[in-house]
């Protein structure tokens, strides 16, 4: 699972990119929990808990519906 959900980050981190941010992936758990690390403008951004939720584990939710949360280490 690991992989896809690095296909999927592949896809989002252009978009981060422009705005001056990143993200990396940390852990993918058995129990479908995805921890990742907001780099860049991302990482002190007040709408970075918004990019989280609604683009990067909105992202990884529809392709891959096994993932159940995406948490922010």
């Amino acid at each position: 699972m690991r992989e896809k959900v690095e296909e999927v980050l592949e896809k989002v981190r252009p978009q981060l990119q422009a705005h001056g941010g990143s993200v990396e992936l940390v852990d993918v758990t058995e129990d479908g929990v995805v921890k990742v690390k907001l780099a860049g403008a991302c990482a002190g951004c007040p709408l970075s808990t918004m990019t989280l939720s609604m683009g990067i584990e909105r992202a990884l939710k529809e392709e891959i519906p096994e993932i159940e949360r995406v948490e922010a280490v």
